[in-house]
């Protein structure tokens, strides 16, 4: 990089390799060079950041506590509700059809687009700088989440409930699935046979709508 060029601030990063970032924000809808390389990079460079700062607040927690409470942190959702704080969306290069379905709102675009993005300060950067910024989108869930008592799945917890009752277990209908293949969005519904119950979730896997799914059932069970 010519060194009269200025680093790019963004996220609290100062982009040194501008190229990186711009290839971190563009979906590949919008062609190439797209994010997914660096969406597979910053998923596991998450996970070593969410992991080790997991073990240290936690010097006594088993292995089972660290990875409910780090798939936790990690999830879709938790990650996308962070690129939204971020404010990434209005920042991403989408293709035509993707800003036409306002791809920019979806869970798994933003939850991708922030993996990319950290795949990119890593590689702009290195680790220790990159931890640097990263570590403090997570402090809330890290410091929130009491050692040993990280909750269960909502199908776990929904399926827990009904069998303490000698109740049947949910069904869950695949509703619907749209989307490029890159970007699925799949809709599910959730139904109990008692008492009488349904609700749908959508995610971006047919797991991750059945989890939202269940989370509404259990909304709706929790209601007085």
């Amino acid at each position: 990089m010519a060194a009269d060029v200025e680093p790019v601030r963004f996220a609290g990063h100062a982009f040194a390799d501008q190229d990186l970032l711009a290839q971190a924000m563009t979906h590949r809808s919008a062609g190439v060079p797209h994010n997914e390389r660096l969406e597979f990079l910053g998923d596991a460079v998450v996970g070593l950041i969410v992991a080790e700062a997991l073990y240290r607040r936690w010097p006594k927690a088993d292995e089972g506590a660290l990875t409910r409470a780090r798939a936790e942190l990690v999830r879709e959702s938790s990650l996308a509700a962070i690129a939204r704080a971020l404010d990434l969306g209005p920042k991403l290069i989408l293709g035509p059809g993707e800003m036409k379905s306002g791809g920019h709102r979806r869970d798994s675009i933003l939850s991708d687009a922030l993996e990319a993005l950290v795949g990119a300060i890593y590689l702009d950067a290195g680790f220790d700088a990159c931890r640097e910024v990263v570590l403090p989108w997570f402090a809330v869930g890290v410091n929130d989440t009491p050692a040993g008592k990280v909750g269960k799945d909502a199908k776990t917890r929904l399926q827990e409930w009904l069998q303490a009752r000698q109740r049947a277990l949910p069904a869950y209908e695949l509703i619907s699935e749209s989307g490029d293949d890159h970007a699925k969005v799949f809709r599910v519904a959730c139904t109990l046979a008692e008492p009488a119950i349904t609700a749908e979730g959508e995610g971006g896997s047919r797991r991750a709508a059945e989890q939202a799914a269940a989370e509404a059932v259990l909304a709706q069970l929790e209601t007085p």
